[in-house]
């Protein structure tokens, strides 16, 4: 088919893959091939059932491929080379803020007293890590203005549970019984999830024209069932809610908390503070606001904080720092259990350290300044992004909500639709051939052929303005022949795929792995 080679946004042409064989390691293994022979033990020999209990040994030996390191490195490199990553394009993943992860962090993190700790080492004999992990409560406890932090929760989500059980024992403790809990229609997915997983009803509040929560109806839901709201502000649609304080009032009238959910938080670092918006509880994603690589599943961490009405019930144990004596002694840093009305323990250890260690550095090293500076770059790269898109493809992407964005926005792609025949998932799919990530599609679910698209600070004016122009093309080719976009991605390691199908009838290629002993 003419016309389908794309050429990337760095000038070079996207050469296809899908005619490179591909081979799984299991398919490469060759019986008696090594990559590595251990040395001949010299040490007291154990026998096995002192050390592995029958139960949880194998009936047989793991099948394991057998090949040499050069085959190991070759496999696993070509493999991630055929994967979209930050490192080798734009990614405007919509509500992720997929910004570039500095290398310093990553060293720091590696340092030997940081990677090599023990999740179960004597406080006493871990006074270093302890000490940044309350020197990092401290930082998030001032973005966030709010006095307590714990660093317990293991992501965003993990982080949203606990608040919402926090809330929870905050209300039970008071002796109330309280049922619901209301999410905004432009919610991510996780917060009805959350509130299900938590054992309450969801209820809806609707949006206003204007992309901010509509106050009326929220005042009609909010009653003395109700246990607490989430909130994004900025919220899914990119916009911050002008009537945040009416909306705390309304909520806190009824005796409820108000939960910010910390995923847009990328936008007001510096420039304003959920506590002084009036929320009681806040989670942080560091992986999206404070430069912690993610995607893959992890490792993650979802800090929050919290008021002082909430803080008995935080999860333990929480870092604690005892003050120094009288004989002048150094403070000393401790994790503290002894708290009767905490939710308890959400997870085996305090939290993933080497996440906490690139967060840290990464406040650091901006500081107040930087972190401010960082949330203006990244609500000016929005901005100018959404101008430049308008200007190119406003006939047929425009603006869902005619207002200054903060740092995201969303297009609606139903004029696109209804005019050039393609829809936002074509689109996304032809972004592939050009070299960049597609935005988020279909999310949030009130826009009709949603395009959510967030830039963040760290990327260049050129960049935005070869994403901008790489829509454009995409569209005067859907203008001439819309089956190009319908077909595509045509440079990339497979096809569009059946993702239904997929999922619910996957071809496997390798038998499953041998299961454990009784």
């Amino acid at each position: 088919m003419p016309g389908v080679m794309a050429t990337a946004a760095d000038g070079l042409s996207r050469a296809p893959l899908q005619d490179e064989g591909v081979r799984t390691i299991y398919e490469k293994s060759q019986p008696g091939r090594r990559a590595f022979v251990a040395p001949p033990i010299d040490v007291p020999v154990r026998p096995l059932d002192e050390l592995l209990p029958a139960r949880l040994r194998r009936i047989e030996p793991a099948r394991l491929p057998e090949v040499s390191e050069p085959e190991i490195v070759r496999h696993y490199v070509r493999l991630s080379k055929r994967n979209f990553d930050l490192d080798s394009g734009f990614y405007p993943l919509g509500s992720c803020t997929m910004k570039h992860n500095p290398r310093l962090h990553e060293r720091i993190a590696a340092l030997p007293g940081n990677a090599r700790l023990h999740p179960l080492q004597d406080p006493r004999r871990a006074q270093g890590a302890l000490e940044l992990m309350w020197r990092l409560q401290a930082a998030l406890s001032e973005i966030a203005g709010l006095p307590h932090v714990s660093l317990h929760p293991s992501a965003g989500s993990h982080g949203e549970l606990a608040g919402v059980l926090l809330t929870r024992a905050y209300h039970e403790d008071r002796g109330e019984e309280r049922t619901r809990i209301l999410t905004p229609d432009t919610a991510h997915g996780t917060n009805p999830a959350t509130v299900a997983m938590a054992g309450y009803e969801v209820v809806k509040v609707g949006t206003n024209e204007y992309g901010g929560v509509d106050v009326e109806d929220l005042r009609a839901k909010a009653d003395q069932r109700t246990a607490c709201l989430m909130l994004t502000n900025p919220n899914t649609l990119g916009l911050f809610d002008p009537r945040i304080e009416e909306i705390a009032e309304i909520v806190h009238g009824v005796g409820a908390t108000l939960y910010y959910d910390g995923a847009n938080l990328n936008a007001i670092m510096g420039k304003s503070r959920p506590g002084d918006m009036g929320f009681d509880i806040v989670h942080f994603n560091l992986h999206k606001s404070f430069t912690q690589p993610h995607g893959g599943g992890g490792p993650g961490a979802g800090p929050i904080a919290v008021s002082s009405e909430i803080e008995p019930y935080l999860p333990r144990p929480q870092v604690v720092r005892r003050c120094a004596g009288a004989d002048g002694q150094e403070p000393f840093f401790d994790l503290d259990d002894d708290r009767p009305r905490s939710i308890g323990r959400l997870r085996g250890f305090q939290g993933n350290y080497g996440v906490f260690v690139r967060s840290y550095a990464y406040i650091l090293s901006l500081g107040a300044d930087g972190l401010q500076s960082a949330s203006e770059t990244a609500v000016l790269n929005a901005n100018y992004l959404m101008a430049r898109l308008t200007e190119v493809a406003g006939d047929y992407l425009p603006p869902a909500y005619e207002r200054t964005c903060m740092h995201e926005f969303v297009l609606s792609g139903g004029s696109m639709r209804r005019q050039l025949g393609i829809r936002t998932l074509d689109l996304a799919k032809r972004l592939l051939d050009f070299g960049f990530h597609p935005p988020t599609v279909y999310f949030p679910l009130l826009v009709d052929e949603a395009l959510l698209i967030e830039p963040t600070e760290t990327e260049s004016k050129e960049t935005l303005d070869a994403f901008a122009e790489a829509i454009a093309s995409i569209l005067r080719e859907a203008g001439e022949d819309p089956e190009i976009a319908r077909g595509a991605p045509y440079t990339t390691p497979v096809r569009r795929l059946d993702e239904a199908s997929a999922a619910k009838r996957p071809v496997l290629r390798q038998p499953r792995a041998t299961p454990l002993g009784a």
